[in-house]
């Protein structure tokens, strides 16, 4: 055929153009890998990133499911046959060979567990087992067994380490449990503050109103309901700014059934704030102290402004009153817990607000007596770990 040749150099070129790219990928390749440094840097890059990975796992603790995961990166660190993670009941994961050992491991771990000493074990089968025992707060919570054909004093080292290392993720879970748990404490302390004063008072204004204005005291029954429900559920840790303003609306409407035209209120609400998620009952107790400590003790009517708006990647709220005020000092020593007084709900929500979110997120208070008292709270607007 007359155009052979030229389909022939045509096919040559293709060839030599992907041999040319194949070639320049592979160069990419080896450089991207040279830019991570020196064998040492990339071990230990590689070293991190397994641990980096393992930590994720073990954030809720000594639970099968992170475990078997965690199991997989932990083994890759060490270098051993097979890896196993205890608790002190039962083997939470194992990954590697030699599972014929796994319903034996609680055998062969039970003198560890018992004095908290590493021990190296001989096996049933041609695998030895060096066992090292999970430390958390001075006790033996669990173990790590590493399984390999020889155990030298590397291996005996680095499974100890590890071991101390896994309990530092099991210590770390249990402090963000405590502290979940040191957080529905004070919100039962905050409904418990709640409850006897204004659950009397609310009570006293509806049968008030039962002889003279019926409808009025139905319609404020149907709105204690409401509140007293919000207030007293059992479910979850964090709510809507929005759903904590309508909780505050039937607060105060029952309020204002109690002191009449001396609560005014005034409300200034950035829609796009709305849907941002805040700690439980951590704004009603700012407005019940604007009503209790500032407005009941003032004589004549008196005036609570709520604000809520956005500060580029925080929400702010503000709740202000023009009431009798507080001693400043005596606010500090009752917010630092130095002293007990009439604020300890705002003690309750700054110090909750500071567990939630760190020290700045703390409730910023100006007062003084006579002056009125305006108190600033703030969250950030993105909280992926918080449902409301």
């Amino acid at each position: 055929m007359p155009d052979s040749p030229l389909l022939t150099a045509s096919a040559i070129a293709v060839i030599v153009l992907a041999v040319a790219a194949a070639v320049g990928a592979g160069l990419m390749v080896i450089r991207s890998f040279r830019d991570l440094g020196t064998e040492s840097e990339r071990a230990i890059y590689k070293t991190l990133h397994a641990a980096s990975r393992a930590g994720a796992h073990l954030r809720t603790g000594l639970q099968p499911a992170g475990a078997a995961k965690a199991s997989k990166q932990l083994r890759l660190l060490l270098g051993c046959d097979a890896l196993a993670i205890t608790d002190l009941d039962t083997v939470l994961a194992w990954d590697g060979v030699a599972e014929e050992l796994k319903p034996h491991l609680m055998a062969l771990a039970a003198p560890v567990l018992a004095d908290g000493r590493t021990a190296v074990l001989e096996t049933a089968s041609s695998l030895k087992a060096v066992i090292a025992p999970i430390r958390a707060d001075n006790r033996v919570a669990g173990c790590v067994a590493a399984f390999a054909p020889h155990a030298g004093a590397g291996l005996v080292r680095a499974t100890g380490e590890l071991a101390g290392w896994v309990a530092t993720q099991v210590e770390l879970a249990e402090l963000d449990a405590s502290r979940t748990l040191l957080m529905e404490a004070e919100v039962r302390a905050l409904r418990a503050q709640i409850s006897p004063h204004f659950i009397y008072n609310s009570l006293n204004a509806i049968a008030s109103f039962i002889n003279t204005d019926p409808a009025r005291a139905r319609e404020l029954v149907v709105e204690f309901a409401d509140f007293t429900r919000y207030s007293f559920r059992r479910h979850g840790d964090f709510t809507t700014l929005a759903e904590e303003l309508r909780s505050i609306d039937r607060y105060l409407l029952l309020e204002r059934a109690r002191f009449g035209d001396r609560v005014q209120v005034s409300l200034q609400i950035a829609p796009e704030v709305l849907s941002t998620v805040i700690p439980f009952l951590s704004l009603q107790p700012l407005v019940e102290n604007a009503v209790r400590h500032g407005l009941e003790a003032k004589e004549g009517p008196g005036h609570i402004t709520i604000r809520a708006y956005d500060s580029g990647a925080d929400a702010e709220v503000t709740v202000e009153d023009d009431g009798v005020g507080m001693d400043p000092e005596i606010l500090r020593s009752v917010l630092a817990g130095h002293a007990d007084g009439e604020h300890v709900g705002l003690r309750n929500v700054d110090a909750r607000l500071r567990q939630v979110y760190g020290d700045d997120y703390g409730l910023v208070i100006e007062t003084a007596p006579g002056e009125g008292t305006l108190i600033t709270l703030r969250v950030p607007k993105s909280q992926p770990r918080h449902d409301a």
